[in-house]
């Protein structure tokens, strides 16, 4: 653990290039020296070849953080099960989460990165430290008041996330309260580590900050075996884990800036002109930036009418639904952000509808395959990465079939990715607010609409129609998203994406064809005995349907070159 985060570490810190060997100028600055771009490749920003190996940095990373991130919720399953505490830790958790997309990877970061590259541009690098000085100390400030209010009212913010504990299930909800004290400061800690993280992603610096997650699951995982046992309550161990993750997170990358000789020194700005400016933009995207986490407290809130256990369903169809995005739709929507506000910075109309267009393809690309593949796998998913111990069988089948609609999603989701950052690099934040508003309102009304008649008539899995909502309420938004912006003219649809749709359409039928052969051929992945059999099984499945979807892509014209232009 230590060699490979001192490698990680040496090779952030090395001089300022691109992660694969070339020096770069980007945005302005190489290192601690100073100057504007100027011509050619440089002074446009990342082409498209760079956009996709910055991605592919992003992703590599991610992936490490989801291999670690399943291992953690696997030994959770098994060693905590379902229900009851565990039920109460996972509200403790989702809440300050929430927050933390808010706060920190959502709307801060959508309304400072833009800010920041229009300063970048000036080459005014004294400009750029003042600024970052003042939006940190601004953060601070904003984000303390949150957590100490959250910690004062804990049992007030946890009755309005579970209306159902506080009258039904007292304990549960005591727990829930006396969790989220502890995991509340959790907010400080990660916000400041999202504005590290975002100043080292607008320098072209993905590696790090994307290895965060990682330092965070493998402490979770620590904290089940040395924390969780020293208490009565034992998931309080895991919300103490919680807190420790995110300050050591924060010791990993605020370090990190000074290589960049930028490295904040926290000053109160509130009234510095540019943290003004980015807080006029971030007002309406505290809603926007993080659509699917209120669809998801929304589906918490019933969830806690339901029965025991509803909610430790759905949060682990939510840990798969996360893996795609996370591999892939973050990192996209992470280093196409910064790509598109330099564009729109040099009034690159042309360049900006490119880069757009390459990334919705890109989102779809990798998206309705996921999505297909998570329906279809969603029972041998779950069953392999979580059925041991406490996790029992019943479990498995209600995760699968939240996992299986929730899936409808994916595509959704991952476009949202693109949309929305499309509209914040042009530092229009108001489109996506009414979107968000509108999402989350039919989010709402589907809810009711699927779940109050499953859980009037005691129909045994009624949460999916929680999950169901929350996958539907996704398309609807990346729909509305994309609506806005033809209405604008703001994406004019290059040639081609009627081939493109077609072919990835073929090549999603034989890819479902292969898996549910494989399937049919293995039966129920529940009796499979041992894991390692279930993990090759699984990985099997997994191999043989993504290189069914991959041979007929190339079969009927994909080429790697279509990925970079």
């Amino acid at each position: 653990m230590s060699g490979l985060l001192a490698g990680f570490v040496r090779w952030h810190n090395a001089p300022a290039n691109d992660g694969f060997g070339k020096t770069k100028n980007y945005g302005g600055f190489n290192g601690l020296g100073q100057g504007k771009l100027s011509g050619g490749r440089q002074g446009r920003g990342w082409g498209m070849s760079s956009l996709l190996r910055s991605s592919a940095v992003f992703s590599a990373m991610t992936l490490l953080s989801r291999i670690a991130g399943f291992v953690r919720d696997m030994l959770q399953g098994m060693l905590f099960g379902t229900g009851g505490a565990m039920s109460a830790f996972i509200v403790a958790y989702r809440i300050p989460n929430f927050l933390r997309r808010v706060f920190a990877e959502g709307s801060m970061a959508m309304a400072f990165v833009p800010v920041l590259n229009e300063i970048k541009q000036r080459g005014d690098k004294a400009a750029l430290k003042d600024f970052i000085d003042h939006m940190a100390g601004a953060l601070c400030a904003v984000v303390l008041v949150v957590a100490a209010a959250g910690v004062l009212l804990a049992p007030l913010v946890t009755s309005l996330f579970t209306p159902g504990w506080a009258v039904d299930e007292p304990l549960k909800f005591t727990q829930a309260s006396a969790m989220l004290r502890v995991t509340f400061p959790y907010l400080v800690c990660i916000s400041m580590m999202a504005l590290a993280a975002s100043i080292l992603n607008s320098f072209g610096k993905f590696g790090l900050p994307a290895f965060t997650p990682v330092l965070h699951n493998l402490t979770m995982i620590a904290a089940m075996f040395w924390l969780a046992p020293r208490f009565d309550v034992q998931p309080m161990g895991l919300a103490w884990g919680v807190l420790i993750a995110g300050f050591l997170q924060l010791v990993l990358l605020w370090p990190a800036l000074g290589r960049l000789g930028l490295r904040p020194r926290l000053r109160m700005g509130f009234r510095h002109p540019d943290v003004r400016k980015v807080g006029k933009l971030m007002l309406p995207t505290l809603f926007s930036s993080s659509v699917a986490q209120v669809n998801l407290l929304v589906g918490t809130a019933f969830a806690s009418m339901l029965v025991d256990g509803s909610q430790d369903w759905l949060y682990y169809s939510d840990r798969l639904i996360e893996f795609p995005l996370g591999l892939f739709g973050v990192a996209l929507g992470t280093v196409i952000l910064p790509h598109l506000s330099r564009r729109h910075a040099d009034a690159d109309a042309n360049g900006y509808n490119a880069s757009l267009d390459w990334g919705m393809r890109m989102a779809l690309l990798v998206g309705v395959p996921a999505g297909l593949g998570l329906m279809l796998l969603a029972e041998p998913l779950t069953a392999t990465i979580y059925n041991y111990g406490k996790f029992t069988d019943h479990d498995t089948r209600m995760s699968a079939i939240s996992l299986t609609v929730m899936a409808v999603g994916i595509p959704g989701f991952m476009l949202s990715k693109v949309l929305a950052p499309a509209f914040y690099a042009r530092q229009d934040t108001k489109t996506p607010m009414r979107a968000a508003i509108w999402t989350v309102v039919v989010n709402v009304v589907l809810t009711v609409a699927i779940t109050w008649p499953l859980w009037r008539n005691g129909v045994t899995g009624a949460h999916g129609g929680i999950a169901a909502a929350t996958g539907l309420a996704g398309l609807f938004n990346a729909w509305l998203l994309w609506r806005y912006l033809r209405r604008a003219g703001l994406h004019q649809p290059q040639a081609g994406w009627g081939r493109y749709l077609l072919r990835m359409l073929v090549a999603c039928v034989a890819m479902g064809l292969a898996v549910l052969a494989l399937r049919h051929g293995v039966g129920d992945w529940a009796a499979i005995a041992g894991w390692h059999m279930r993990v090759a099984w699984l990985l099997l499945a997994v191999v043989v349907g993504a290189g069914a979807y991959g041979l007929v892509q190339l079969a009927l014209g994909l080429r790697p070159r279509d990925l970079r232009h």
